[in-house]
């Protein structure tokens, strides 16, 4: 919830953006069950509250990931969610983004703005020069948020991950701390 702005890594005028926690297991697997159709066939959050805290542990306890709830300022309800993953350090300094909103909160331009704060929190705090996103050809809504964040497509990738029982290809999106 939005109860504690305090609790948020950074706000914007509509969302926050807070870590994940325990306690949120259950706004956020009903929520994800609420938009089994909006997400299909492209992800899969979880959808009880075992395979949440499993997902949520990763994310909390692994320091080559940071995982941001998006959380309404209006109502401090969770809208979706914006992951860093395989953070790398050193020279490379990157990391690869996967994110979703909820379907109650889909189309509103709430992750846009969510977004623009994760970018800003990746190439400030965390000290990051490039973020990735590897979005599915089909998959307009995503190459759309991406696109007015600013990420560049950069290439395609045949057969690139595994998701829903195949082999998915994907394009390569990003954005670097300079643009």
């Amino acid at each position: 919830m939005f109860d504690d702005p305090g609790s948020c890594l950074a706000t914007g005028p509509r969302v926050g953006l807070r870590p994940f926690s325990p306690a949120d297991a259950e706004e956020f697997t009903a929520r994800a069950r609420e938009s089994r159709e909006l997400h299909h066939p492209w992800l899969f959050p979880p959808c009880t509250p075992e395979a949440y805290a499993t997902y949520a542990g990763t994310l909390i306890g692994d320091p080559a990931r940071a995982g941001f709830l998006v959380c309404e300022r209006d109502g401090g309800g969770i809208a979706g969610f914006i992951n860093i993953n395989n953070i790398v350090r050193g020279a490379f300094r990157s990391g690869a983004l996967g994110y979703g909103a909820f379907a109650h909160a889909a189309g509103r331009g709430l992750l846009t703005e969510a977004l623009g704060l994760v970018l800003e929190y990746a190439f400030g705090p965390l000290e990051l020069h490039r973020l990735e996103a590897n979005i599915q050809p089909g998959n307009t809504a995503s190459r759309a948020l991406v696109r007015r964040a600013g990420f560049r497509l950069e290439g395609f990738s045949p057969a690139m991950l595994h998701i829903d029982g195949a082999w998915r290809d994907h394009e390569r999106w990003a954005v670097t701390a300079a643009d």
